[in-house]
């Protein structure tokens, strides 16, 4: 399998979509929206633009499945599959906010070996394979090279319906407020990783994730040089539901800072 061309097969396909999805946004209005759940939302743009990944998707490579947020299609594969979000950052999306991100990883086994982040209101197209480095618009990329927590521009995500581990979490933002050069929300986690990726973040972590939020930016970070674990250190960080990314030099940190305000015993 040459992951390089479905990988920059992908890319394109992403890119196209991305244009699709900023042209819709010239004329989207409320009356498009509609709820999933408690601030969960999905609008027609979201669905059309699945489609379009899924029927190009099926073209580059026949025989995969999918996992799609908004389920456009529902085959599943014995060894490929998908992993698709339309538009990361739907919410950014309605109110007309950058980022909002095309989100598309292939999975092999349990393995991910190809993934494309296409960022669509700076029309920037980060994309890695398997073994084959990061890049950025066909420039390669790398995570940041910070040391300490305290020289580090930390990016997380806030839980939009789950609340449970509110408080703890918390505390780890009060950490982050005063111990860093910053706390960054941006919205939308595909491009929190990409941002990690290319060291415009150097750590990224949140709770109450989907696989769809980071399966290719997953991808991208690790290409990119650097590491991703669950909150208690472990690898269940596409299907767990919790992440935290960064550069190998203050990962252990991060994962020291987070694992005990959010009281949980690394592994």
């Amino acid at each position: 399998m040459d992951y390089k061309e479905i990988c920059l097969q992908v890319a394109e396909l992403a890119s196209n979509v991305g244009a699709y999805v900023k042209e819709e946004r010239q004329k989207f209005n409320t009356s498009g929206i509609e709820t999933k759940g408690k601030n969960d939302f999905v609008t027609y743009v979201d669905k059309a633009s699945e489609e379009r990944i899924v029927e190009g998707l099926s073209k580059i490579l026949p025989e995969a499945g999918f996992i799609a947020e908004e389920k456009t299609s529902i085959k599943k594969s014995e060894h490929y599959n998908w992993i698709i979000d339309p538009i990361d950052g739907t919410t950014n999306f309605i109110h007309g906010l950058p980022p909002h991100a095309i989100s598309i990883a292939l999975q092999y086994d349990s393995e991910l070996v190809i993934g494309v982040v296409h960022e669509i209101a700076l029309n920037e197209s980060f994309y890695a394979w398997k073994d084959g480095g990061a890049y950025l618009n066909g420039n390669p990329i790398h995570v940041s090279k910070n040391k300490i927590v305290n020289d580090s521009l930390i990016a997380t995500g806030f839980p939009y319906s789950d609340y449970s581990r509110m408080d703890a979490f918390i505390e780890t933002m009060k950490y982050f407020f005063t111990n860093s050069h910053g706390l960054r929300r941006i919205g939308s986690a595909a491009t929190d990783l990409a941002y990690v990726a290319c060291g415009r973040f150097d750590a990224f972590y949140e709770y109450a994730l989907k696989p769809w939020d980071v399966a290719a930016g997953a991808v991208l970070v690790k290409e990119a040089g650097g590491c991703i674990c669950d909150f208690s250190g472990g690898d269940t960080y596409l299907y767990g539901g919790e992440l935290i990314s960064s550069n190998s030099l203050i990962f252990d940190e991060m994962k020291e800072i987070i694992g005990s305000k959010m009281n949980i015993d690394l592994k």
